[in-house]
């Protein structure tokens, strides 16, 4: 069965979920899952997980992420992007040091409104279910942090491109219509692409034309131990491989703190962990349960 990670540069004009389920069907495997949502106008790095990989999703949608977005300025639009029904065009004289300056604010802890076009769930309903039908609600404000906010270039009159590295519930769209209101303007997404997400890039993507052509598509499965590149490998010793199937922790005295890739002493991965005091525990066990020592691929 097909375990691994699968980097997509998402098209244009597909789901998240589209993708997911064009490789269910190619790998004919159940379990596939991705690591965080791009609109259908969004392009870019959709890490796609299957098998027992999946059970790392977690950790790439809860991690930072950089985009390099549109913010056309002057109109408001009820989606926050210009997909949407335009609701309001205004004259634009902006320069470009006073959009730098307006950038400020945004950068750092910020409170966010979500959006009435998103999935977020208000009273058992999807907010972008209620907008459809011409309803608003009032969605209370959530934190999210803006690591980083770059004005690129100016790409027309109004036209402006940014990049946003930003954590998890950031919406960018909702980050360009807050922007065009600070200037008193309107503005909104006029593109998204996805550049990075949980430390893949764009340089680790490949296209899902390339993926339904390949000759053996589980040989660009990535191994599911790269979403954790940034922690240090550790090796177990004789005799602790048992104890970390089990779910036992181990004691390891002279380990320093911290999360680790842990690896049987043939090399298999088993486990993302974590030290402390000199003791191992399992954070998330990624072996076949029904694997025996011996079994290892």
């Amino acid at each position: 069965m097909p375990n691994g990670i699968l980097i997509i540069d998402k098209p244009e004009g597909w789901t998240s979920m589209d993708v997911c389920a064009k490789l269910r069907g190619l790998f004919h495997e159940r379990r596939v899952g991705h690591g965080g949502t791009l609109d259908p106008m969004a392009t870019g790095v959709l890490p796609v997980f299957l098998g027992r990989a999946t059970r790392a999703v977690s950790f790439v949608t809860d991690s930072e992420k950089e985009y390099v977005a549109g913010l056309q300025l002057g109109v408001i639009t009820n989606t926050q992007d210009t997909t949407g029904e335009v609701l309001e065009t205004r004259p634009v004289s902006v320069t470009r040091e006073q959009l730098e300056a307006a950038l400020a604010p945004f950068r750092g802890d910020i409170l966010q409104v979500p959006p009435m076009y998103s999935a977020i769930k208000i009273g058992g309903k999807k907010l972008y279910e209620l907008a459809r039908k011409g309803k608003e609600v009032e969605r209370p404000p959530r934190p999210v942090t803006i690591h980083a906010l770059e004005l690129v270039e100016q790409t027309g009159p109004d036209a402006w491109t940014l990049r946003v590295r930003c954590s998890k519930g950031t919406y960018v769209r909702t980050l360009c219509h807050d922007i065009g209101l600070a200037l008193g303007c309107g503005g909104a997404m006029s593109s998204l692409r996805r550049t990075m997400a949980g430390g893949f890039t764009l340089d680790d993507a490949v296209t899902l034309e390339g993926v339904l052509s390949a000759p053996d598509p589980a040989a660009l499965l990535r191994p599911v131990d790269a979403c954790f590149a940034d922690r240090p490998a550790l090796t177990l010793p004789a005799g602790a491989e048992k104890k970390v199937r089990n779910g036992v922790p181990v004691s390891l005295p002279r380990l320093a703190d911290g999360e680790y890739r842990v690896y049987a002493p043939d090399g298999a991965f088993l486990a993302l962990s974590r030290a402390r005091g000199g003791t191992l525990t399992t954070v998330r066990s990624f072996f076949e349960a029904d694997q025996s020592p011996a079994r290892h691929p």
